[in-house]
């Protein structure tokens, strides 16, 4: 038995560390699959959002970080973040960024898209696979149609050439942070949902997933070998757990889950 069970917050670049249960114990016909795990995807993001504190995290005040080569451009932007009551962090290269362990607090990032060595789009990727929760902005010295439609394929709030009108730049800002806080949200809640999976016994996976496939008590009795009543147990646990009112609802959970059953 395999779950990824979440962890303390982090370095952002730090891997989860699954837990294992065996599933020896459970007596399970060999036919049926002992094994439930959630999306290789879903074992990122111990950086995320943990429920004892997710609202202190949204209700924190915004980082909002610059990487720019340009030492007057990182000034500058500086004094016009913190103007607005944020909280600006400065880097000239891409990877002092990635270097950098951040709060799991909303923010964005202000990104020149031309930098030495790892450059604006590289670490675009980066950010989208790792910190999702961080929104891009894309700054840039002149204007380049393939990098800026690529930089908006790759979901950049917005692409602004310098110099650039800070009424401009300050509202894409907002847009940026209340895009991150609504994924931080998510994050908050599909944590919470995995908390729960994990405290589910070996068995009561089994019953899960059973339930959630349409079967009745009966039938999954049949398929592990045990009573209807015995099953009825199992599935009041399940329920509760999960604190799902009903059937419909379980099934919805165990959707955004993604719980798939391992041969």
């Amino acid at each position: 038995m395999t779950i990824a069970k979440p962890g303390p917050i982090v370095s952002r670049w730090q891997k989860p560390v699954n837990s294992a249960a065996s599933s020896s114990a459970t007596g399970s016909p060999a036919h049926v699959a002992d094994h439930f795990q959630l999306p290789a995807h879903q074992h990122k993001g111990n950086h995320m959002v943990s429920t004892a504190f997710g609202q202190q995290v949204l209700d924190a005040t915004p980082f909002v970080f610059v990487v720019d080569d340009d030492v007057s451009i990182r000034e500058s932007l500086e004094l016009l973040i913190q103007n607005q009551g944020w909280r600006p962090k400065m880097f000239p290269s891409a990877q002092e960024f990635l270097d950098y362990r951040c709060a799991p607090v909303p923010s964005c990032l202000i990104l020149d898209i031309s930098l030495p060595g790892l450059d604006g789009l590289e670490l675009q990727k980066r950010v989208a696979a790792e910190r999702i929760e961080i929104p891009i902005i894309f700054i840039t010295g002149y204007g380049d149609i393939p990098k800026t439609v690529q930089a908006m394929k790759g979901g950049a709030v917005e692409f602004l050439t310098k110099p650039f009108n800070d009424e401009v730049l300050l509202t894409a800002i907002q847009r940026a942070l209340e895009r991150s806080r609504v994924a931080l949200t998510h994050e908050s809640k599909l944590r919470q949902l995995r908390d729960r999976f994990a405290s589910l016994t070996s068995r009561e996976r089994q019953v899960m997933a059973l339930v959630v496939s349409g079967l009745l008590n009966k039938q999954i009795g049949g398929e592990l070998g045990i009573s209807e009543i015995t099953v009825k147990a199992h599935r009041g646990q399940v329920m509760q757990k999960m604190k799902a009112e009903s059937v419909a609802a379980l099934v919805k959970m165990a959707g955004r889950l993604q719980v798939t059953a391992l041969p």
